[in-house]
């Protein structure tokens, strides 16, 4: 079964469990697994781990250039895979969070973690706008927290991290590193390379990019971690489907060009709004004006700047503002869908107030997905809807 690992197009393996021929085989496997010293190549039943699931897991590490990646049902399963395999009870674990993430996270924090199962965390705030990091420093150096975890671009206002020198700083401190790489994704930096001890994605995001799988990837370079997140994978049942492997493997083929192709879209797009009568302001990391245009271009090499951005639509006042961005949405809703996601093929917006009220400073702020139309298309949907 093993052999077929590498091979380009791989089966769906749907089974459930797979078969022994021998007693001393099973005996000697669930021995194995009940010392917690198996072997995860072994595959056993399906949702211990998957030969699809795999490979495409395979194809996954090869993209970060990390030793290993590990699929699970979404993204937010992977995030709570990441802190859960960090987190120490015993040694009474505390984790710091950077309060520029993705609002999903923050309900987690506040409902998984701390209602749920008592965590202990802090929260690290930006001061006006930016994080200190010489703060960040004098905290980490009090040995309270043990894991820090944050956004390389932050979601939806697009905080653009000083990321190498924040893992920097943790690891003068021991602490481990969790990176939510979504919005940057793999092609614009690699955390894992720059000492990260574990990196998320949501792979129903630019990964599997057509808006049609949920899932989310766990990747990192540490043996010992990897045991713990198969572990701890199969004991919640996180793990993805064989179908859903399988198609994630045939569109991780295009992900690179998608991903270049939404980066030179969504720069082209954000100078369109940004010279705009009816825009206020354009938040877009590539913009020269935008206030992480320099962080942005350290961390990513002058690779891109990523496909989303958030824009704000102009008023006299927030009663007005609001009115324009009802008559906006109803006008764009059909060129430009309203879809609570992000990194499709499509273009896709999301009104960000109506989401996140408590995350946006004004009603009109819609964050936009920029896709791989034609760009003289994007532009024409967004012009006609700003008439």
């Amino acid at each position: 079964m093993d052999k077929n690992i590498n091979q380009s197009k791989m089966p769906v393996y749907r089974d459930a469990g797979f078969s022994f021929y021998r007693f001393e085989d099973i005996e000697q496997i669930f021995g194995e697994e009940k010392s917690n010293s198996w072997q995860p190549e072994k595959y056993i039943y399906s949702r211990y781990r998957n030969p699809t699931v795999t490979h495409t897991e395979q194809k996954l590490a090869k993209l970060e250039n990390s030793n290993w990646s590990i699929l699970s049902a979404s993204g937010m399963a992977s995030i709570d895979m990441a802190i859960s395999i960090l987190y120490n009870a015993e040694k009474k674990s505390n984790i710091l969070f950077f309060s520029e993430i993705y609002g999903g996270t923050i309900s987690y924090m506040n409902y998984v973690l701390k209602q749920k199962r008592g965590v202990d965390f802090g929260v690290f705030n930006t001061e006006n706008g930016v994080y200190n990091l010489n703060k960040l420093d004098e905290l980490l150096s009090s040995g309270k927290y043990t894991v820090l975890y944050f956004e390389a671009v932050s979601n939806p206002f697009l905080v653009v991290s000083d990321a190498k020198e924040i893992i920097r700083i943790a690891k003068k401190y021991n602490v481990k590193v969790i990176v939510d790489n979504t919005f940057a994704t793999s092609i614009l930096w690699k955390p894992v390379e720059n000492g990260a001890d574990l990196v998320v994605h949501s792979v129903t995001k630019y990964l599997s990019g057509h808006g049609s799988i949920t899932a989310g990837v766990l990747s990192g370079n540490a043996a010992n971690l990897l045991h713990e997140a198969i572990e701890y994978r199969k004991l919640v049942g996180a793990i993805l489907s064989p179908d859903d492997a399988w198609r994630i493997a045939e569109q991780l083929d295009t992900f690179e060009m998608r991903v270049k192709k939404h980066n030179k879209n969504a720069l082209k797009v954000a100078q369109f709004l940004d010279k705009h009568p009816k825009i206020s302001t354009v938040i877009y990391p590539g913009l020269e004006s935008d206030n992480f245009y320099n962080e942005a271009k350290k961390l990513f090499n002058n690779k891109g700047f990523g496909g989303m951005l958030t824009f704000e639509i102009a008023g006299k006042n927030e009663e007005a503002k609001k009115a324009a961005v009802v008559k906006y949405l109803n006008k764009s809703k059909e060129s430009i869908p309203i879809i609570p996601s992000m990194g499709e093929t499509q273009t896709i917006q999301l009104p960000i107030y109506a989401v996140w009220k408590d995350r946006s400073p004004s009603p009109s702020y819609i964050r936009l997905s920029v896709g791989i139309e034609n760009v003289d298309e994007i532009i024409l949907n967004l012009e006609n809807a700003l008439k």
